[in-house]
């Protein structure tokens, strides 16, 4: 089995975590964020994550999720997230999509591994959320526009011990968070997403940083 990723994108580790978490072996492969023949030669269109089996290729994460979810053991993931969780990242998706896509495009990330995809992620991002240079320089406003939001994230995290589909939207979005140093979780929202980034053995950013 293999899964078709970009390891930058949070849509790729909500399937990464599945797989993770049920505990089911798997050969990641990470695409070049340029190369557009090898997904459009799978499922018709450049679009990432896509699981790899004896069926043929699944992209869409969720039915990923899904399909993962019903390999083996006991469901994890067959309720919805909780409204407070979807409503949390509604908010605030936005904020972090400011902050994390201008540092994105760094060689740290294997998809970037060249000059050509990281040239080809910036030319199509910049048009939304907006020219790279002037998010970074809106770091200070846009850290202190997401603190509010980290704090009210606190009462709503998953609890310890009990995995469900809460963790599969939220831990890739707190992943991505990673990239950005000025970012300061609150205690409770790092140890979360620490522990979940160990439970599923998907590496924070600075641990990819360390090992490059």
């Amino acid at each position: 089995m293999k899964l078709h990723v970009y390891d930058h994108c949070p849509y790729c580790v909500r399937a990464r975590m599945a797989l993770g978490l049920k505990g089911i072996p798997f050969e990641m492969r990470v695409q070049l964020n340029d190369d557009e023949a090898t997904p459009i030669s799978m499922i018709g269109k450049k679009m990432l994550p896509i699981l790899e089996d004896a069926d043929g290729f699944m992209g869409e994460s969720l039915d990923i999720v899904a399909k993962v979810d019903a390999m083996t053991g006991a469901r994890l993931f067959e309720r919805p997230a909780r409204p407070e969780i979807r409503g949390w990242i509604d908010t605030w998706q936005g904020v972090v999509d400011r902050l994390v896509t201008p540092r994105t495009p760094v060689a740290v990330y294997p998809e970037f591994a060249t000059a050509a995809a990281r040239a080809y992620f910036t030319g199509r991002r910049e048009r939304t959320p907006g020219r790279f240079a002037a998010l970074i320089a809106e770091t200070d406003a846009l850290v202190a526009e997401l603190a509010p939001g980290l704090a009210a994230l606190v009462p709503l995290l998953p609890r310890p011990g009990s995995i469900s589909m809460d963790d599969i939207l939220l831990f890739p979005v707190l992943r991505s968070l990673s990239i950005v140093p000025e970012v300061t979780l609150p205690a409770e929202v790092a140890a979360y997403r620490d522990r979940m980034a160990a439970e599923a053995g998907i590496p924070l950013f600075e641990a990819l940083r360390l090992a490059s």
